[in-house]
């Protein structure tokens, strides 16, 4: 066997350049693929696993195909064990429901008709029942990183296989956060695209009408490649529809919650400072960010587990149940019998349903132009607190996802800054579902700081003065493009001086030692800024402005040599009286 130096993780676009290239071929790569499974056995995976005998006859139509023609030629990747893939068993983590399908799920046969090969199918919790990967018979899936933690479920073989590089990508499913948990707890791309956006024919429902498939990667790149390959309408699928996502964009704002998060777990405090950090990256994207109330996401959430949603898997599931006591895993079963509590009866179903149609309603309207930014999970958990407490946890692991397919969102988790050594966070990005662009748009902002192609190029400004909103020179700044971002301070560096010009205008002096001045941070396109510099008048200019947080803008600063009453105590501004800055105020 040749002997490939592949990277720890795998990429579509590394592996098709090798291709290429011809230094790799795909069943090199894929007997690497078997080798790293066996070495891997011990993180509990795959149901089944990764071998030559599964794999070879992918591998043979690959010659029939024109690798120019196919988008994911040699591409290997894991499929889910709640997903067909003809010929071999679908279990949904349980062996005495097991069946073998004669034809591929629709998103499968997509992929495997673009090139794409099954290597083999992933561990899940059971019947795709769970948030955090221990409810398995199969074995608890262990986290990629630290085999102690938790992997994050119920795709839990799925974000492993892609964190180990078994896989370049792999399906999971998504209708209480199961496509993104995962990928925060592994350091991945969770992509959740938009009811019926997927086809989810072929796909053993959990809660049918909230069921998505999705997909795990290491970039964002790969998310959008699988994404062409298998969005569509299927009409042997009643739940697909046609959506088409628009070309990345960025939203006019960002929102988040304004009320304080919850973190949990043996982590919480790590969890707390690295969300407080994507925060902070968040803030010098140069895109408003406004803060809404967030109570009605939780109200709307609770109706998947504590409502009579849960009745709709018992619908799906109760008669297998029934019929085979004692076989599903012990606390699988115990939602899943919750489902066929009698206060779950039509009239609490419909009077759910009208519930939350308000509550889809709002969260459109606020959603309109705007992403939605959470953290994908508030903490984590080892595998052995799970297993002492299996309810409490796994409840906590949904607290900022529970919502999204209930509302009719689109989303997409993407990871932070690390909590800790070997403790990956992450973010996820939500929007109305016919705003996918937008959180690809944002995502590859604040992942790669690359905006939109087609987009002008923007520059923040820091004003202190007369052109802050509600003064005389605003619409200079309008009338340049500009877009108010937020309000800020500068680092305590500076004198703020009274020019004595009609009207009267602040200058910023840098100094050792100085105050902290408030002003206002605005987003104006590059192309912009050199005509709204020759409006600037002396001794004022533009240069490079230290705010409170350490980062640099540009901004108006102010001669060294200029005259003028020292204001700096005022602190803003704002705060000057119009008595002392003329009436033009």
């Amino acid at each position: 066997m040749k002997v490939l130096n592949l990277p720890q993780t795998l990429s579509i676009a590394e592996l098709k350049e090798k291709y290429e290239s011809g230094e790799w071929t795909p069943v090199d790569v894929v007997e690497e693929i078997v080798k790293r499974a066996e070495e891997d056995k011990d993180f509990n995976i795959w149901i089944t696993p990764p071998t030559m005998e599964l794999i070879q006859p992918y591998l043979e139509d690959l010659r029939e195909m024109d690798p120019g023609q196919k988008p994911l030629w040699g591409i290997p990747f894991a499929i889910k064990d709640n997903i067909d893939l003809a010929g071999v068993p679908t279990t949904a983590g349980c062996a005495e429901y097991a069946y073998t399908p004669d034809e591929h799920a629709t998103v499968v046969k997509r992929l495997i008709d673009a090139g794409a090969i099954p290597v083999g199918k992933a561990n899940l919790d059971q019947f795709a029942t769970g948030l955090v990967g221990t409810r398995s018979p199969y074995g608890e899936a262990r986290n990629a990183l630290n085999p102690e933690l938790i992997s994050g479920g119920s795709s839990s073989g799925s974000a492993v296989s892609v964190a180990r590089g078994l896989v370049a990508f792999a399906l999971g499913t998504d209708t209480a956060g199961s496509g993104r948990v995962p990928a925060a707890l592994n350091r991945l791309v969770g992509y959740k695209p938009s009811l019926g956006a997927w086809p989810v024919k072929g796909v053993v429902p959990a809660c049918a009408s909230l069921d998505c498939v999705t997909v795990f990667v290491n970039g964002l790149g790969d998310a959008m490649l699988v994404d062409e390959v298998v969005r569509g309408f299927d009409a042997k699928d009643p739940w697909s529809k046609k959506v088409k996502r628009r070309g990345d964009a960025l939203p006019e704002k960002i929102l988040l919650v304004k009320e304080p998060l919850t973190f949990f777990g043996p982590f919480a405090e790590q969890y707390k400072r690295a969300w407080e950090a994507a925060v902070e990256r968040v803030e010098k994207l140069g895109i408003p960010i406004e803060y809404i109330k967030g109570s009605y996401l939780s109200e709307a959430a609770a109706t998947l587990y504590d409502g009579p949603w849960v009745a709709e898997r018992w619908a799906s599931l109760g008669e297998f149940i029934t019929a085979n006591e004692n076989v599903a895993f012990p606390v699988t079963e115990k939602v899943l019998r919750s489902g066929a509590n009698s206060e779950y009866d039509a009239a609490s179903v419909f009077k759910a349903m009208h519930q939350l149609q308000a509550f889809k309603q709002k969260a459109h309207g606020q959603l309109k132009n705007a992403v939605l930014i959470m953290p994908t999970s508030g903490g984590t958990w080892t595998r052995d607190e799970v297993r002492e407490n299996p309810i409490k946890t796994n409840s906590d692991m949904g607290l900022y996802t529970n919502h999204c397919n209930l509302l009719d969102l689109c989303a997409l988790a993407v990871p932070g800054e690390d909590a800790g050594e070997d403790l990956p966070f992450g973010i996820t990005l939500f929007s109305s579902s016919d705003n996918e662009h937008y959180i690809t748009g944002l995502a590859d902002l604040f992942l790669n700081g690359r905006r939109p192609k087609g987009e002008a190029e923007t520059t923040l400004i820091a004003v202190c003065g007369l052109h802050m909103r509600g003064f005389p020179l605003e619409k200079q700044m309008l009338e340049h493009g500009a877009v108010f971002v937020r309000e800020a301070k500068t680092a305590p560096v500076y004198k703020m001086i009274k020019l004595p010009s009609d009207p009267p205008k602040p200058g910023l002096i840098r100094q050792e030692r100085g105050a902290s001045i408030q002003l206002e941070i605005w987003e104006m396109p590059l192309a912009k800024l050199g005509s709204f510099a020759t409006l600037i008048p002396s001794p004022l200019g533009i240069g490079k402005v230290l705010l409170e947080d350490g980062s640099e803008v540009s901004g108006f600063i102010c001669e060294g040599n200029a005259e003028g009453e020292d204001i700096s105590h005022i602190g803003s501004w704002r705060h000057v009286g119009a008595s002392n800055v003329g009436s033009s105020l």
